[in-house]
């Protein structure tokens, strides 16, 4: 089938089940209220809230059920995705998740104790960028003659909270996978950066001659990389999709009840037809994002898969800042004040675009896949 022709979206019934229970779960352990109390708290999260999904088995998804996972594809994630960013949550799930098949993906036997962590609850990330200009080159977080890792990495999503970092480095001439336990690392080796988005947690850390646990190297890390920032930029853009959802719903609820010149200003065509625009942008990125997740696998990502998370990841982070742009605005004066809830989604949207490369990026490389021989 040509990449043109690959039109599948799908749920299968285990899919179909986990959306659902996804939905309400994070209906009621999140939304604005709960995401407001955890702004300006080290964690973004409730730890109850987050036993709660590793008791649902929410962090072995993707992982075979030989090292204690669900032995559901990767796939399975984007529903939930898509829950905990209509409920503005910021748990490590996601960060753990991608960890998670980084490591399968690049060699399983060498990281199945941490991926066995992971299945249990453990939360992981990636620590991958070196400079906040992702073009900087080269790397120089490297693994030294003695085996020791010495660098630093930028802007590691949930670092604070996690147990495993994996971290990308240069070993001799090759690429490589350092992974550590974060408790073997200095008290101030991991240092919370303020992000635009602050319904999430990012760190820079510091390696100061760490042994890591495990190291990967060779042909399979590279592929593993590719993979990775696919999936990452598919599960960002699940989120990215419910997150406009309930930028919809919020302002929808305020064009209702707001009155300017004794109507209600919802009843004005000129916020009309950009409310519906806000519509037809969510449903057209839920629908890209729901044909990606309808062709992954346990494989490695192929040309299909690869158009297809690229896609779904440039239409979602617009359809956010569309909505995020046009809440705002439509709550006039106060859309921009700390107060209002317009403002959390064009900060999620801001932050949303430049995780995984933002939408100009994947359509340049779409433009490749798509019209090159």
């Amino acid at each position: 089938m040509s990449v043109i022709g690959s039109t599948a979206m799908r749920f299968d019934e285990e899919q179909s089940m986990l959306l659902d229970y996804a939905r309400s779960f994070c209906a009621d352990r999140g939304g604005l209220n709960a995401a407001r109390e955890h702004l300006e708290t080290p964690l973004e999260y409730s730890p109850g809230v987050w036993d709660e999904m590793v008791a649902m088995g929410w962090t072995g998804i993707g992982l075979p059920e030989e090292l204690g996972g669900s032995g559901l594809s990767i796939g399975a994630a984007v529903p939930v995705a898509e829950s905990l960013g209509k409920a503005l949550m910021g748990t490590p799930l996601l960060s753990t998740l991608l960890a998670a098949q980084l490591l399968l993906r690049a060699d399983s036997k060498a990281a199945a104790e941490v991926l066995e962590g992971i299945a249990g609850g453990d939360a992981a990330c990636v620590a991958e960028l070196e400079s906040e200009d992702w073009s900087a080159l080269p790397r120089t977080t490297v693994i030294d003659d003695a085996g020791m890792l010495q660098g630093q990495k930028r802007l590691v999503m949930d670092a604070t909270s996690a147990r495993w970092i994996v971290v990308t480095a240069v070993a001799g001439a090759d690429t490589a996978l350092a992974v550590l336990d974060a408790t073997t690392l200095d008290d101030d080796a991991i240092n919370p950066r303020v992000l635009i988005d602050n319904t999430h947690r990012a760190a820079d850390i510091t390696f100061n001659g760490v042994t890591p646990l495990a190291v990967i190297s060779g042909a399979s890390v590279l592929a593993a990389l590719r993979d990775y920032r696919l999936l990452g930029a598919l599960l960002v853009a699940a989120e990215s999709t419910g997150a406009a959802a309930a930028c919809l719903d919020v302002t929808v609820d305020y064009l209702k009840t707001r009155k300017q010149f004794g109507k209600l200003i919802g009843s004005y065509q000129a916020l009309k037809h950009p409310s519906v625009d806000m519509l037809t942008m969510m449903d057209s990125a839920r629908s890209f994002v729901y044909h990606a997740s309808s062709l992954l696998g346990s494989e490695p990502l192929d040309k299909d898969q690869e158009v297809a998370c690229r896609m779904a990841k440039a239409q979602a982070t617009d359809a956010l800042k569309f909505a995020g742009d046009r809440a705002v605005q439509f709550h006039g004066g106060m859309g921009f004040t700390w107060d209002c809830d317009a403002q959390l989604f064009i900060r999620r949207a801001q932050g949303a675009q430049q995780q995984f490369g933002d939408a100009q990026h994947h359509r340049q490389r779409l433009a490749a896949l798509l019209l090159d021989d």
